[in-house]
């Protein structure tokens, strides 16, 4: 999708904040840990490049989901560690090899393909991923754990890290995380050989169990500046927000009662009020259940009114504005503030979803 570099709806991305960030929470964890950045996705919709550039000095080594979001950032420059977080089949190891990318092996039947393959393993670097509870990939027990690390080492990889990660680390409820915890420590400790690293600590962990880190973690969520919980817990320290989400207004007009607004015409005008048009829609990731829920126009609260379409939408006005006013989607406006999980909260899903849904179609401002 080509970003609409001349269309006025932007996300502004504030680097400094995110840098900000990782430097306070790095305050809180123990000193020596190494940090690894995720930039899976996009940097959670803020610009991978950008972002893992703008942290080069602030972190160890960077985490993706799959193989291209690696290549990607090998291909602008970044020559620190690359941690590949999901599944990357035997098949396509050498690109992995080739650009000195580590990769995540999660199970027997892996080892077992590579085996048949005779691959050779020599230049891979290796983190085996623990089942302890997530159930979605990993190894479930110490045999199998075993196995993979002393079957990987006979085919000539270097097996650096071992990790696990957790269901409910962002939770109140602390009953499922501590089984997981124990269960990961104890397989840990009977290894029979041991990688160098062990990492369980993804944001939440790292904000709200940091006792429990061991000698990595996993910095995601949270170095953007957003609450892994959503409102559930509350911050032990405070972090900045670093993306906004800004338009203007493109029509504005006046419409009596009775006057019906958008597809459906499930907005039905009350009295004579004033209707603004904003360039941004669901295919750029702001949803058509966004009906109802407000955006900050000189620092007041305005209604989206009708459906959300596809480029555009429609929101209620106290009073005709010119064309070009600014209109804040998600960021301060004056001295309101409308943040990514109050959007979250009203579409009933999380943080993380908002800022990911947002498409390339929206320019990204540094």
């Amino acid at each position: 999708m080509i970003s609409s570099i001349h269309r006025p709806t932007v996300a502004r991305v504030d680097l400094q904040a995110i840098k900000d960030n990782v430097v306070n929470i790095q305050k809180h964890i123990p000193t020596g840990t190494k940090t690894y950045a995720v930039v899976k996705a996009n940097a959670y919709g803020h610009g991978a490049v950008q972002v893992s550039k703008s942290l080069l000095d602030h972190v160890d080594a960077y985490c993706v989901s799959n193989l291209d979001e690696a290549l990607e950032l090998r291909q602008a420059g970044i020559n620190k560690e690359i941690l590949i977080l999901g599944v990357l089949l035997p098949s396509e190891l050498q690109l992995a090899m080739t650009y000195q990318i580590t990769i995540t092996v999660a199970s027997l039947d892996w080892l077992e393909i590579a085996r048949t393959m005779a691959l050779n393993l020599e230049k891979l670097k290796v983190h085996i991923k623990i089942d302890s509870g997530m159930g979605r990939i990993g190894v479930r027990s110490l045999e199998e754990a075993d196995q993979l690390i002393a079957g990987l080492q006979e085919m000539g990889a270097d097996v650096e890290g071992v990790f696990t990660h957790f269901a409910t680390a962002d939770e109140a409820d602390r009953v499922k995380f501590q089984q997981q915890l124990s269960f990961f420590k104890e397989l840990v400790s009977r290894l029979a050989d041991k990688p160098r690293l062990v990492h369980a600590s993804n944001s939440a962990t790292s904000l709200w169990h940091s006792d429990t880190v061991f000698n990595a973690v996993r910095l995601g969520i949270a170095i953007y500046g957003l609450n892994p919980s959503g409102f559930e817990l509350a911050l032990p320290f405070p972090l900045k927000e670093a993306l906004s989400l800004e338009s203007v207004l493109v029509h504005v007009k006046k419409i009596s009662a009775g006057n019906t607004v958008g597809y459906g015409a499930t907005y039905v005008a009350e009295q004579s009020e004033y209707v603004g048009t904003l360039p941004i829609g669901y295919a750029d990731g702001w949803t058509r259940d966004m009906q109802g829920f407000s955006v900050l126009v000189e620092g007041q609260f305005c209604d989206v009114i009708g459906r959300v379409s596809m480029d555009q939408l429609t929101i209620r006005l106290p009073k005709a504005y010119p064309l070009g006013t600014k209109v804040t989607l998600i960021g301060k406006n004056q001295q309101e503030a409308i943040s990514t999980t109050d959007v979250a909260s009203y579409r009933n899903t999380i943080n993380y979803e908002v800022l990911c849904l947002l498409s390339d179609r929206i320019p990204r401002l540094y």
